[in-house]
């Protein structure tokens, strides 16, 4: 990854100003622009598909995956590619590229758990608990894009969300 030297906090000139701090800014490569840029639709797609799932179960785990893709996004925007080591949960290595969703990291995590037990049908997931991860979802992805300087999205139409079971 690129760096330039930034004194307005965004990466827009190479030319200091005397009375301005200095700071340097990350540029993407445009492959890696657009592979972050691709994992944000998803979350989007993902976020979309959990509202039409018919199911509490489907939802939650659309929801959950849909936060995992703009995790990723978050992580590849922020690291260089590595060498290889020793696989890593994304929920592990988010707080140490963004410190300040460390919370966030928490709370996927334990999520991730539930969705694992959920997919294996040894553990159910209510409506409520669906449709609040579905919103948390959405949350975050605002949350991912505003820590990589992006407009925020329109919100997804708040009738989309099944909220009801028979």
């Amino acid at each position: 990854m690129d760096t330039i030297t930034s004194t307005t906090g965004t990466a827009t000139s190479n030319m200091p100003t005397s009375d301005m701090p200095t700071r340097v800014v990350p540029m993407m490569s445009a492959p890696m622009a657009s592979t972050v840029l691709d994992l944000l639709d998803r979350a989007r797609e993902g976020l979309l598909r959990a509202c039409h799932s018919p199911t509490p179960a489907e939802r939650y785990t659309q929801a959950h995956l849909a936060a995992l893709r703009a995790a990723s996004a978050l992580i590849a925007a922020r690291t260089a590619p590595a060498r290889r080591s020793r696989p890593r949960s994304v929920w592990e290595v988010l707080p140490t590229v963004a410190p300040e969703l460390t919370e966030w990291a928490v709370f996927y995590a334990s999520s991730g758990r539930r969705r694992l037990a959920v997919e294996r049908g040894s553990q159910s997931v209510s409506c409520r608990d669906a449709d609040d991860l579905v919103r948390q979802g959405e949350h975050f992805l605002e949350v991912v894009r505003a820590a990589l300087h992006l407009p925020v999205a329109e919100p997804i139409p708040a009738g989309l969300a099944a909220v009801s079971v028979r």
